[in-house]
């Protein structure tokens, strides 16, 4: 029994520090992997009415219904026609899950804090600002990595999960 706590507590400093790198266009985003339950290819979206219109549908996971995300409307950026590459990245913040659409799935890098800056605020009314949990320094390069909490818990993906549990 103590090995099964030993094993946990190692898994969980393992991914310490650890964010999944997706792409949306030409930059890098990056989630948490402790948020990250799953990463799935194109699968069948099933359109609900009257949801926003970045709310792609649902998806059937294993028997569990999950609300899809499409970041790039999420983020005002254009529509992008999902292809072979087009992934989508299975995510939980304790009750919630939610499926993330983004153009690709890069790799999982590891960002020390002291490696993480706070968002830049040009303009608050930007809406992907507010999803931004810092400025990830990987070499010369910068990675946005995002709020997962705050992406699950937004009025339009709230009211899905509320309508979900109905």
């Amino acid at each position: 029994m103590a090995d099964m706590a030993w094993d946990d507590e190692e898994e969980e400093n393992a991914q310490e520090n650890q964010y999944l790198m997706f792409n949306l266009g030409p930059e890098v985003y990056g989630v948490p992997i402790t948020h990250v339950i799953n990463i799935i290819e194109r699968q069948k979206i099933t359109e609900v009415p009257d949801l926003p219109p970045f709310i792609r549908g649902v998806i059937n996971l294993r028997g569990s219904v999950i609300p899809v995300m499409d970041l790039r409307l999420r983020f005002n950026l254009p529509f992008r026609e999902y292809d072979d590459r087009t992934c989508t990245i299975i995510v939980k913040v304790g009750a919630l899950s939610s499926g993330l659409i983004c153009d690709t799935v890069a790799e999982v890098t590891r960002i020390l804090p002291e490696n993480i800056e706070p968002p830049v605020n040009f303009r608050r009314d930007l809406e992907a600002n507010h999803y931004i949990s810092g400025l990830g320094k990987v070499g010369e390069e910068v990675r946005i990595l995002l709020d997962v909490e705050k992406i699950l818990t937004d009025e339009g993906t709230a009211a899905v999960q509320e309508q979900k549990e109905l």
